[in-house]
């Protein structure tokens, strides 16, 4: 079990946002929990100082955007200060992956470019493994809950598919990624607590996976580490006091201890 850091971008700047109220159709929805005054090379030190690997950058952006091109600007930031110490995701392609191993990042994470027409597209997946190689890759599962079962979700959070969170989808994409990343993105920024259910499934999974969302105590992160065997990852966003929350970095890692 490890302590995965996160930086989000959002229009070129660190935010912690309310995952759920992200969207293309109404950007005065959006509701921001933090927008720090720092740039992301400096979280990026901070988590290589304290010897912190794995943690994710999200771009939040639209790609295509003029926004996402300030998002991708500040990333390099912090992947010039962190070099093989994070991943990377956010619109990126087969065609754009190569770029941010590059720069700097240790995976690249994909959702929505794995999709055509909401269903997996496998020729996109094999361009992937064939562009930065398997190892380089993470494949994000991000799910919302519809009619009692979990479905990916994409386009930032905001558009169903027709994959269904179960054992056998991972079982079919661990052959294209060398580590899962899942967000209970109905949950998160809200700092309302984790999705049990989420955490359960991906402890009696053989494979490397990180849960995002709704961690607000120290107590939800040792729920994690007993529903999750040990072995899954998490990641905190909002509750921590870099992020203008409640936790404190040294007491998160000692968890992970």
């Amino acid at each position: 079990m490890e302590f995965r850091p996160c930086i989000d971008i959002h229009n070129g700047k660190v935010k912690q946002i309310v995952g759920a109220t992200l969207r293309d159709d109404d950007k005065e929805s959006l509701q921001s929990n933090f927008i720090s005054d720092r740039g992301a090379d400096s979280y990026a030190a901070l988590y290589r100082d304290h010897g912190l690997k794995g943690g994710h950058i999200a771009l939040l952006n639209k790609r295509g955007t003029m926004e996402y091109e300030d998002d991708i600007r500040e990333a390099g930031k912090a992947l010039k200060a962190y070099r093989g110490g994070m991943q990377i995701g956010g619109g990126i392609t087969d065609e754009s992956a190569l770029r941010f191993i590059e720069d700097g990042a240790s995976h690249v994470i994909v959702t929505s470019y794995i999709f055509t027409k909401k269903e997996l597209d496998m020729k996109k997946l094999s361009r992937l493994r064939a562009s930065v190689g398997k190892e380089h890759v993470v494949i994000d599962l991000s799910c919302r809950r519809k009619d009692e079962s979990y479905y990916v979700v994409t386009d930032r959070w905001q558009t169903f598919t027709d994959a269904k969170v179960t054992e056998d989808l991972f079982s079919v994409l661990s052959d294209y990624c060398d580590e899962f990343l899942i967000h209970a993105a109905d949950i998160e920024g809200k700092r309302a607590g984790i999705d049990e259910n989420i955490v359960a499934l991906l402890g009696r999974l053989p494979y490397v996976s990180t849960y995002a969302g709704g961690i607000a105590s120290l107590s939800d992160i040792l729920k994690i580490k007993e529903l999750g065997s040990s072995r899954v990852n998490f990641t905190v966003g909002s509750a921590l006091d870099i992020f203008g929350g409640s936790l404190k970095l040294p007491e998160v890692i000692a968890c992970t201890q």
